[in-house]
């Protein structure tokens, strides 16, 4: 017979499990959607409200902004070996807890914590050793490297509070809590706003001041993600036993984070790649002008991935339970809404394009060049939705060398090369750099759909 702590316990445990295995599909699904897209709302909230300050700092604004700039790449960087370790963690753990071995599921996390640290510390040192080096190398100029390393130097203080906050807050989306993740990433936004207000307005610390701000709320997030994970409300519980050294589980958990954290990295080569083209050929303004369309698709970007996670532990969990139909109707309505979403905007995009830009500039001249850019860049941006449904599904459903071959295949071996390649045959060379990313979407979705629909047939 269950003691009463015992039937409050495992009552609550069927409640958590109800919403994954027995709540009606849609239902489910948009209930950890709508907080999962709010949490990605937050987190571009947070980086550009450190932009907005540092940006107004009197006499040195444009200086001090454009050094922050130069770390980003950096910071990109970071948070890919988080990706690395969650987004594979947490589609595993997700799995086990629908086999009904939350046992193995924690040391699933246990696990990743440990490598968390490691990873923490070596990233931390690498920075405090070379990172003068390094931040000249992606472009740092004797008038922007001050700045810099003043907020590098600081920031990378802070890395495990970094790794440890975007790392174990999958867990927590893993079981079905994403209002308890949006909440812990706007517990860290709040208290980054107001201390970056104190900091540098209150003290005049500068990018210091930012740097600083953003340290101590990392650390404030850190502490609300794992006090959660430590506490009865928790499905999965952190265990100190179980953070340690597990080969199988890790390297498991490292092959199918490989993709989500090869997207992050080689964000990095493709804006390399389309600057130094764009450069080339059309000077400054179509380097602004590719500015624009990457804050078009970082607000695309803000939808799409959180409709994602909330279908991660749906896909994840009925797969572990071996509930197929749930499977197939979760990826059902996520394809529908990622579609979608990937639609809408790109008949915004095309409808009023001038007005889109107008958003991020008041410059007539570049408005003017980016309605004609935006045209041809977003062409294919309708089936974006495809792509990513499928891509990100693959590692939910735990096909890791499936999705890793998705990513190399876009980006990689199609995108990167086809910015260089077709200038030299298009009779506008600059429209030929923008043309290289519909060419690369319509390719690879023409990839990656006939290979999910092959699978998606199988699943029984």
């Amino acid at each position: 017979m269950l003691t009463d702590t015992e039937e409050k316990f495992t009552g609550k445990m069927k409640n958590e499990n109800d919403l994954l295995a027995d709540m009606p599909v849609s239902g489910a699904f948009f209930g950890l959607a709508i907080p999962a897209v709010a949490a990605q709302l937050i987190n571009i909230l947070y980086n550009l409200v450190d932009k907005m300050f540092i940006g107004h700092i009197p006499g040195v604004g444009k200086q001090a902004l454009a050094g922050v700039g130069v770390t980003a790449p950096v910071i990109l960087a970071i948070s890919a070996f988080a990706a690395l370790v969650s987004m594979g963690g947490a589609p595993k753990a997700s799995i086990f807890m629908g086999k009904g071995d939350d046992e193995q599921a924690e040391k699933v996390m246990g696990s990743c914590t440990w490598l968390l640290i490691v990873l923490s510390v070596t990233l931390t040192g690498i920075m405090l050793g070379f990172g003068k080096s390094i931040l000249l190398l992606f472009g740092a100029s004797n008038d922007t490297i001050t700045y810099a390393t003043d907020y590098m130097n600081i920031y990378c203080l802070g890395t495990l509070f970094t790794q440890l906050t975007l790392g174990l807050n999958a867990f927590i989306t893993a079981q079905g809590k994403t209002l308890v993740s949006m909440c812990n990433v706007a517990v860290g936004a709040v208290t980054n706003i107001i201390l970056d207000a104190v900091f540098m307005n209150g003290i005049g610390m500068g990018v210091k001041g930012a740097a600083l701000a953003t340290v101590i709320s990392q650390g404030i997030s850190a502490g609300f993600v794992i006090h959660y994970l430590i506490t009865s409300e928790s499905t999965l519980h952190l265990r100190f036993r179980n953070i340690r050294f597990d080969g199988p589980l890790i390297r498991s958990c490292i092959l199918l984070g490989t993709s989500p954290a090869l997207m992050q990295l080689t964000e990095n080569m493709v804006a390399i790649s389309f600057n130094t083209s764009l450069q080339k050929y059309g000077g400054d303004m179509a380097v602004a002008s590719m500015s624009i369309l990457n804050s078009v698709m970082q607000f695309v970007m803000l939808l799409l991935p959180g409709l994602v996670q909330g279908a991660q532990p749906l896909l994840s969990y009925n797969l572990g339970a071996g509930n197929i139909s749930r499977v197939k109707k979760t990826f059902r309505i996520l394809l529908i809404c990622c579609v979608s979403g990937s639609f809408l905007s790109w008949l915004i995009c095309m409808t009023c394009p001038g007005a889109v830009a107008s958003v991020f500039t008041s410059d007539a001249a570049l408005i003017t060049y980016t309605d004609k850019s935006m045209r041809v860049y977003l062409a294919m941006l309708f089936l974006y939705g495809i792509q990513v449904a499928c891509q990100y599904s693959f590692v939910a459903l735990d096909q890791a060398s499936k999705a890793i071959f998705l990513t190399v295949w876009r980006k990689i071996i199609l995108l990167i090369p086809l910015i260089f390649i077709l200038p030299h045959f298009m009779p506008d060379a600059v429209m030929g750099v923008y043309l290289a990313e519909p060419v690369a979407d319509t390719i690879a979705v023409c990839t990656t759909a006939p290979m999910f629909y092959f699978y998606y047939r199988k699943l029984k």
